[in-house]
């Protein structure tokens, strides 16, 4: 799936692209990373994708693994920016909402009966609030919060550029 990702020096938007990741040249610890993505990758049932630009698309921008649960209940179990892209020094500053955003489409492509639209997860809980307030997550007890399909549609059209009604 395409989207835009914003550069922070010059607010550019430079195309790129969320594909399904392969095993070979995948993030590690010892890159900088928060998660060795090789062992992630071999979780059963999961799926892992990387955010990369068209114009580099060696260089993985961001990384996300999705589970769907039981058949019907997409979960998140992880997301990560790369170290180049953290916080205002990074060089693109909406890696994560692109990549939350293309969860929370996923969820329509794959959740079932109740779940069609909700995209789950757990949530570090010094990111709890940063979910709630620029993602529009809902954090339902502990570390568990979700996207419902109101919020994942509203992620969907600012940051994949598509219509989701």
């Amino acid at each position: 799936m395409r989207v835009l990702l914003k550069e922070l020096k010059n607010e550019n938007n430079i195309e790129a692209s969320i594909i399904s990741a392969q095993k070979e040249n995948l993030p590690t610890r010892k890159s900088g990373w928060q998660f060795t993505w090789k062992k992630l990758f071999q979780a059963e049932g999961a799926v892992c994708y990387k955010l990369s630009t068209v114009i580099n698309p060696n260089r993985i921008e961001g990384m996300l693994m999705l589970t769907l649960v039981e058949d019907e209940m997409l979960f998140m179990n992880n997301i990560e920016v790369a170290p180049h892209n953290y916080g205002s020094t990074g060089q693109y500053e909406n890696v994560a909402g692109c990549l939350l955003a293309f969860a929370c489409y996923k969820s329509f492509e794959l959740g079932k009966n109740h779940y069609l639209g909700y995209l789950s997860f757990d949530s570090k809980t010094q990111l709890i609030e940063l979910y709630q307030s620029k993602y529009g997550a809902t954090h339902a007890r502990g570390q568990k919060m979700f996207f419902d399909p109101a919020a994942g549609k509203i992620l969907m059209q600012k940051y994949l550029s598509i219509d989701s009604k």
